[in-house]
């Protein structure tokens, strides 16, 4: 059994006891080859959430500091958070988003499911934010399909992103698959860039009923 079987299968029920999560949509996902799941980012449980509602394994970029804790939490948050698919980047500094594109493009590659936040960050307030570009450079470089979702109510469960959690319910909403091959070819062009990244959003969006800001959570946060 793989640690991610056996994560799912000892913490799942303790999971769905405590978050006793709503799955909609979890047929959009494709049952095999590369996809990528886009969505929002409330507060740090959704990517404990994520894993272990989705059939398949989902792959994702995460900060090399969740892995790097020499206590026994640090230790358990590395056992877990590896386990259930998270990839350790260093994003600090000019070459973070080009390793994460490059991770994302990788798992791809392969066949795989990469999950991936547009919005860079957690929202700072509960708004979904502009999506940063590298959904598109993604999709376009790998030719994998977009399963957009949301997340919703989590961040009741965990407001600010830090502390325990308490139980409660949680929802995640999976939207049918995007495609973008009309672009073939244009992954160099900025408007494009945006284009495909804006229309995931829209998605988003839509799924969740966040209220839109157009502007990156990053700039938001450091107002």
């Amino acid at each position: 059994m793989s640690r991610f079987a056996f994560i799912k299968a000892v913490l799942g029920p303790v999971m769905r006891l405590m978050f006793r999560p709503r799955v909609e949509g979890a047929e959009n996902i494709p049952g095999d080859g590369p996809v990528i799941l886009a969505g929002n980012h409330l507060t740090f449980i959704d990517s404990m959430i994520l894993p272990l509602v989705c059939d398949r394994q989902v792959f994702f970029i995460g900060k090399d500091e969740y892995v790097t804790g020499k206590s026994l939490k640090g230790r358990l948050m590395a056992w877990f958070f590896t386990g259930t698919g998270m990839i350790p980047v260093d994003r600090d500094g000019g070459r973070g988003g080009v390793a994460a594109l490059m991770t994302g493009r990788r798992v791809l590659d392969e066949g795989k499911v990469f999950g991936i936040y547009p919005e860079g960050t957690r929202s700072p307030d509960g708004r979904l934010y502009r999506g940063r570009t590298g959904i598109a450079r993604l999709t376009l470089m790998t030719g994998a399909p977009v399963v957009p979702f949301a997340m919703i109510g989590t961040d009741k469960l965990q407001p600010g992103g830090a502390g325990v959690p308490r139980p409660g319910r949680v929802t995640v909403r999976f939207g049918e698959p995007m495609e973008f091959s009309r672009y073939d070819g244009m992954g160099r062009d900025r408007y494009v860039l945006r284009a495909v990244t804006d229309s995931v959003m829209a998605e988003v969006m839509a799924l969740s009923g966040q209220e839109y800001v157009d502007m990156y959570a990053t700039k938001a946060k450091a107002a």
